[in-house]
């Protein structure tokens, strides 16, 4: 299998405030987030060779093309690529651009991230009409929801692990207080109330077990990355971050069709697996320092730590409730907030938790600076539904080699 590891480093970053953004249009949150980015990496915007971006409802936001992000910036006559991948589409903008830069066609490249979801009308995601799927599909997305597909999956976890259900709401609680914690500390985030475990156990139901706190929201956003090859980045700044791996794994419709268990993500598995191989990581659980997970319901949040291998299966409730995860934790998870408190712009999330590792690993995110090592972090973003996904997986390291 190839590689890029450390073949190309991130120089700089740009992210939003996330939330209901009134106040601007997609093309401004597109110039919030670069303009932050070029003065991270002390660049200008004649300096990108090339660009990508991450979009993901073009029809309610900038168009189906590349070009609203050339006319929004006024590029200079560049290549720019506008990719799609469910909610994945900011890891796949990131990879687009670190694979140009890895094949060595260009030396600064631009990735971005965006979505406009609130000037919708109604506050929520828009209806997407579902293409036909043969065989067992069918009988899945004919009246599939995400809250209820991902209720299943709480409802099978506990089952299987035999958790009773006051206690599975519990842990699943504890998910969401935790990120609260850290995104009360985050002034980009969109929700900033900290709240306890029995306000999220009574929280009004949206799929049973889960209520409103296990559920992320719905918010505006923009992110955005610069990247150079990596021998090239102490030309910009002293703390480049290295790229280790860059992974996306997408169902092949097994899930559906043979001995899925109803309580992991198998794309999930193979993206971190490939993943940990493209990187050198041998225990996961040793040595990453630092998680943002894709956190659209506190269930997710749950299975993923079993599924790229940090808790062993059917113990991650242990770890939850120990408070291995928590921003004081050993291994911090959604340091930031998550989805839980950032929203989720489609299109911007996977470089916005990007952003978030970037940060920690130079030591400048603040009052949510995880203490001791923090070398190491990786970020998984999930498109799609527990039975049918896209994934990507991108680890990311403070020194090369």
């Amino acid at each position: 299998m190839g590689s890029i590891r450390d073949k190309v480093a991130i120089i700089g970053m740009g992210c939003t405030k996330f939330g209901e953004r009134w106040d601007a249009s997609g093309e401004d949150l597109i110039v919030e987030a670069v303009k932050e980015a070029l003065e991270d990496a002390n660049i200008e915007l004649k300096d990108v060779e090339a660009a990508w971006m991450g979009l993901f409802y073009p029809h309610i936001s900038l168009g189906p093309q590349g070009m609203p992000l050339s006319t929004t910036l006024k590029l200079p006559f560049i290549p720019v690529t506008r990719v799609e991948n469910a909610c994945a589409s900011g890891t796949e903008a990131v990879r687009g651009a670190a694979y140009a830069v890895a094949a060595g066609v260009c030396d600064v490249a631009l990735a971005v991230g965006v979505e406009k979801l609130k000037d919708i009308g109604f506050g929520g995601l828009p209806e997407r009409n579902m293409p036909a799927v043969e065989g067992a599909g069918r009988f899945f997305f004919s009246t599939v929801s995400a809250p209820g597909a991902f209720a299943q999956m709480a409802t099978r976890y506990f089952a299987k692990y035999e958790i009773p259900p006051d206690k599975g709401k519990e842990i699943l609680a504890r998910i969401s207080v935790k990120s609260h914690e850290a995104g009360a500390l985050n002034p980009k985030a969109h929700l900033r109330r900290r709240i306890t475990v029995e306000e999220a156990v009574k929280a009004p139901i949206v799929a049973w077990p889960l209520g409103l706190y296990d559920c992320c929201g719905v918010s505006d956003g923009a992110a955005a990355a610069i990247l150079v090859p990596a021998e090239k980045a102490k030309e910009y700044r002293d703390d480049p971050i290295y790229i280790k791996a860059l992974q996306v794994a997408i169902s092949s419709g097994e899930e559906l069709m043979y001995n899925w268990d109803g309580v992991h993500v198998e794309p999930t598995v193979r993206a971190a697996q490939r993943a940990y191989k493209e990187a050198g990581i041998e225990n996961p659980r040793k040595e990453l320092d630092l998680l943002e997970l894709h956190d659209c319901f506190s269930i997710t949040e749950l299975v993923t730590y079993e599924d790229i291998g940090v808790s062993p299966r059917g113990r991650a409730p242990e770890d939850v409730m120990s408070g291995f995860f928590d921003l004081k934790g050993e291994m911090p998870c959604q340091p930031d907030g998550g989805l839980k408190c950032f929203g989720h712009p489609i299109g911007a999330s996977g470089i916005r938790m990007m952003y978030e590792i970037y940060k920690q690993l130079q030591g400048k995110a603040g009052e949510r600076q995880k203490q001791g090592r923090c070398e190491l972090g990786l970020t998984h973003n999930l498109g799609g539904f527990p039975f049918r996904a896209t994934i990507g997986i991108s680890i990311l390291g403070a020194h090369k080699g």
